[in-house]
């Protein structure tokens, strides 16, 4: 790179910059940069740029400042619109006089009239940004007449490396057939005499001067101005140094709020200047400046002055502020890396971005499993007072995330439109056939043993086997198998009535900023809980579908745990409103789509899928006298397999089961699991012909379903019944529930006998009259393993692929 050892960053910005900064900084009343011109010069020369200039929004009153200083020249950037529809493009011309200015203030109005002009004087100009859609009016349509309007364009320090590459992609590739193309769609005479050869420079965009000379350009010769405008002109120069990305961006955000805030601020007391946060704030976005503001306004404004505060935890006199600034000094102080930037021992931006990032999240976790602890605790004891408290609380923290939510939409947007750009031009790309569908499936249970998590374990397997693109995402589990990714939780809650079961909150940052990396096309849902939450949040930042599937009733297991219908009907509130923010559900049976419509979940919305049954694991073969093992002997063998708890009618098949054992004495209960009910349920049935196996995996499973005679599954809440399927697949007869999804899994009098729910009476008579006739079991087994034969993972696995990939298309 001899040729390129001189370098200027040709796109940065002074506090003479007008362009308004985004929303977020508005909303603190923060409309501009704060850089003074001799400050951005000086830093530019430390970080190794041989040239300087600077490109405010249509002014050059920063430039002029240094302009009287070595290796300078006045530039500015340059706001016009096209015509028909004020789409903004921003124009950087270089090296211009005062009378360039003025003239150029009176053509900047129309692109069609600034660029002749430009040219005419002979002005070196770049396209700034291409593919960023200035007042999101860009399309592509406007990107392409900018390809034949300009012959120079910048690959920009503040977009991330896809645009950029993007950009770089269609430019090198671009043909003179292509220019024609677009010359005849757009009846516009392209620019110079080979208009498919452009030219490319680097600059950083940089407001905040956090991130001065990040992307700049390189160019040949000594340096000097003249050199600099000869490799614009003759496309040799060369854009160089790193890409953004959403983080840099909340970096840069959080920066230009503080420096808004250290302007407006005289000088503190020693106590105020010298706190922990302060100087971990000033290290962190302003490094090196000495001025010293008040870290509690800065807070105060960037979360918003009228929110509620934390009466019980903090006391009445504690904001969100307060609480915020206690956890972040104790972050600070017990984390050597931050302590490092506290005491000013760190100045490379990339480390001070990833750093800060890390800070922040570390912060608002903390906190926010506070506030979630509060608020779960709220509802389950129904203090709505507190759960109104809390929510506002939790939202008035959430505001100082707002510069990484801005930064992740924003970049998001913009790498779809890039896409849409590069579709126009894909026919000349090689291996871009766009892929398969890449989801990712996120799920507050992975390691509990039920039939979500054992579904989404089935599903990473048929993944793999079938070389589809699914990630599952989950918090606080072990991923112990390929395709699985487990985010450390920032808290727990244990539920009541679920000892063995708890809801991890997850680090939303690290989950969003995953999620943005690995480019997903699609966000399913499998859970309702802080980790579908977190699903639904980043699904709506990152512009995602957002898919789920439904799997249990919650609602009613609520209502049979508390036996409180209110509590019951808030939940299906909340269930009805988080299945209503997706675009498609998945329903795992008929019975499950019809709940859900009657409960106001769209019914346009609920599609029903296929499931199936592992026919190899599960397979009548497997017989093998398992139960020798318990002593059970010869005795007819009636068995349940799941969890053992009250919401799965275990109540009534021990009333049937103590009536049943009365009335036939060769009758045996074999309950497979554990659970809540356990203990009430071996006291009901202590002298009666039971035996309790505990949880059984592998093998062992399989053998005790293929091993016993009939199975019996009295649940009415279940959405679809992975065991009734298993049972089935191991050659046994089955009795299932009118309700719910298990019937729909059994041929009526063929594989199976359906009861009513929550018949004690019903349920007895259906095992009596089958125990009764041993012909009828075996032409049931027969039937049974036939019936789901053809339901194998693999061919439910990819017609449910084939349902997915239809509705993210659509």
């Amino acid at each position: 790179m001899a040729d390129f050892r001189f370098k200027v960053d040709m796109h940065v910005h002074s506090r003479f910059s007008t362009r308004p900064s985004q929303w977020i900084l508005q909303k603190i009343g923060c409309p501009e940069s704060f850089t003074e011109p001799i400050d951005l010069y000086n830093i530019a020369r430390a970080r190794g740029m041989d040239m300087v200039t600077i490109t405010d929004h249509n002014t050059i009153d920063g430039a002029l400042e240094i302009a009287d200083l070595p290796n300078t020249f006045i530039s500015e950037e340059i706001t016009t619109y096209f015509p028909e529809d004020r789409c903004k493009l921003h124009v950087l011309a270089y090296h211009i006089s005062e009378a360039h200015h003025e003239e150029i203030q009176r053509h900047r109005e129309n692109v069609f009239d600034l660029v002749p002009y430009l040219r005419d004087q002979g002005i070196a100009h770049v396209l700034a940004h291409p593919l960023f859609a200035v007042n999101d009016r860009l399309t592509p349509a406007h990107f392409e007449q900018a390809l034949l309007l300009f012959d120079v364009f910048e690959e920009n320090g503040t977009r991330d490396a896809r645009q950029n590459q993007t950009l770089r992609d269609i430019l090198t590739r671009l043909t003179p057939m292509d220019i024609e193309r677009l010359a005849n769609t757009h009846d516009i005479e392209p620019y110079g005499d080979a208009p498919w050869e452009k030219g490319m420079t680097g600059g950083s965009d940089d407001h905040s001067s956090l991130n001065i000379a990040r992307m700049h350009t390189r160019f040949r010769g000594r340096a000097c101005v003249a050199n600099v405008l000869t490799g614009i002109h003759g496309h040799t120069t060369r854009p160089a140094g790193s890409p953004a990305t959403p983080r840099t961006m909340a970096h840069n955000l959080y920066g230009i709020a503080y420096q808004f805030y250290r302007s407006r601020t005289g000088s503190m007391s020693p106590e105020v200047s010298e706190h922990l946060c302060f100087r971990f704030l000033k290290s962190a976005l302003a490094p090196g400046r000495e001025e010293k503001p008040t870290v509690a306004n800065f807070f105060q404004r960037l979360i918003g002055r009228g929110k509620a505060t934390l009466h019980r935890e903090y006391g009445p006199d504690d904001s969100v502020q307060d609480m915020l600034l206690k956890e972040a000094s104790d972050i600070i102080a017990h984390d050597p890396t931050l302590m490092k930037i506290a005491r000013g021992q760190v100045d490379d931006v990339t480390t001070l971005e990833k750093e800060w990032a890390r800070f922040v999240s570390l912060a608002a976790n903390r906190v926010l499993s506070q506030f979630a602890d509060r608020t779960l605790n709220s509802v389950l004891g129904a203090n709505l007072f507190d759960v109104f408290h809390s929510i506002g609380s939790a939202g008035s923290l959430y505001a100082l995330l707002a510069p990484y939510f801005v930064g992740y939409d924003l970049f998001s947007t913009e790498r779809r439109f890039s896409r849409d750009c590069l579709a126009r031009f894909r026919h000349r790309q090689k291996g871009k056939s766009g892929g398969d569908l890449k989801i990712a499936h996120f799920t507050d249970t992975f390691d509990e043993i039920n039939g979500v998590a054992r579904t989404i374990r089935q599903q990473l397997e048929m993944v793999a086997r079938h070389g589809k693109d699914m990630t599952v995402i989950t918090c606080g589990a072990s991923a112990d198998v390929p395709g699985a990714v487990s985010f450390e939780p920032v808290g727990r809650f244990a539920i009541p009535e679920y000892p063995e079961i708890t809801l991890a909150y997850p680090p939303f940052l690290d989950m969003l900023t995953h999620c943005f990396e690995q480019e997903y096309d699609c966000i399913l849902a499998a859970t309702p809980g802080p980790v579908g939450l977190a699903a639904l949040a980043i699904s709506r930042i990152l512009k995602l579908p957002f898919h789920g599937t439904y799997h249990t009733a919650f609602p009613e297991y609520v209502g049979a745990f508390t036996e409180d219908a209110a509590l019951e009907e808030g939940c299906w509130r909340y269930m009805s409103w988080f299945y209503n923010q997706m675009q498609v559900i998945y329903a795992p049976s008929e019975a499950t789509r019809f709940e859900l419509a009657e409960r106001g979940i769209d019914p346009g919305k609920i599609v029903t899928y296929p499931r199936g049954v592992d026919t190899d694991r599960f397979h009548p073969d497997k017989r093998n006298g398992f139960y020798s093992r318990f002593d059970v002997g010869s005795r007819t063998k009636l068995l349940y397999v799941g969890r053992v708890s009250q919401e799965k009618g275990l109540d009534v098949l021990t009333e049937a089961f103590r009536q049943a054992a009365k009335m036939r004495d060769s009758l045996q209960l074999i309950v497979v699991g554990d659970g809540p009910y356990l203990a009430e349920m071996k006291r009901r049935l202590r002298n009666a012909p039971v035996t309790f196996t505990g949880v059984l995996k592998g093998d062992d499973l399989a053998q005790a379903y293929a091993s016993a005679d009939l199975f019996v599954f009295p649940s009415a809440t279940d959405t679809f019944g992975n065991v009734v399927l298993e049972a089935q697949a191991s050659g046994l007869p089955v009795i299932v529930t009118d309700k719910g999804g298990p019937a729909e899994n059994v041929l009526p009098n063929e594989t199976g006998l359906i009861v009513p729910a929550n018949n004690p009476d019903s349920l007895l008579r259906a095992i009596i009259h089958m125990v009764d006739t041993p012909e009828r079991i075996q032409y049931m087994r027969l039937k049974a393993r036939a019936h789901v034969e053809t339901r194998t993972f693999d061919s439910t696995f990819l017609k449910t692929w084939e349902i997915f990939g239809s509705h993210v298309a659509a």
